[in-house]
């Protein structure tokens, strides 16, 4: 849920003062940069061809999925993630895959406890094995990865900019420089290179 919402005649002056607002050559603005056009091609937001590279990268980075939605049990289960949902979802979980400590990476939901699209709540949420501040942070970097991927696979990235509320605060320092610290976090895990591109590998 956007938290925010900005009219489509305003986008181009928030997306403006954020990218000003960014460290002139960092990775965070080299991605952003990017992201400004990861917009929808013909309308195309949500495609089959989309879904099918989400799943290939699922299955690139060692993850076994299975064509069911989530609400059937869980989005990840500790051995596969169910698929029948948007690319930008599926994608969303894949960065959830890559950040997650290994220790947690095959708990249900990555020990995170239930996500929206889990229908097996309690049983996600009994196996939630962190604090909220720890959660909170971890969804911070997969949701960020994932948009990341969004834009590697040329998909519409800015619309789940939004949608996650990454342009929250666009006209304060706090939100651009939170972007920008998401951005180190995810270089410092191995998981980002220096240009602000996602690399297919789990964190250590």
């Amino acid at each position: 849920m956007i938290l925010s919402p900005i009219a489509d005649a305003d986008l181009p002056q928030v997306l403006e003062t954020f990218a000003r607002a960014l460290p002139e050559g960092s990775a965070a603005a080299l991605a952003f940069a990017r992201l400004r056009g990861a917009v929808p091609r013909d309308g195309a937001i949500d495609t089959p061809e989309h879904r099918a590279a989400a799943v290939a990268l699922a299955r690139r980075l060692g993850m076994a999925t299975l064509a069911e939605e989530p609400a059937a049990a869980f989005s990840w289960d500790g051995q596969v993630l169910r698929t029948e949902s948007e690319a930008w979802v599926i994608l969303h979980e894949i960065g959830h895959f890559q950040t997650v400590p290994p220790k947690r990476r095959h708990l249900i939901d990555f020990g995170l406890g239930a996500g929206p699209e889990t229908g097996c709540i309690a049983e996600a949420d009994a196996a939630c094995a962190i604090d909220r501040e720890t959660g909170d942070r971890e969804e911070q970097i997969a949701s960020l990865l994932g948009i990341l991927w969004e834009v590697e696979l040329g998909q519409p990235a800015l619309l789940a900019l939004q949608e996650q509320n990454w342009l929250e605060g666009w006209n304060r320092p706090g939100g651009p420089a939170h972007f920008a610290a998401c951005m180190d976090r995810l270089i410092k895990l191995g998981l980002v290179n220096s240009q602000g591109r996602p690399l297919a590998k789990l964190r250590d």
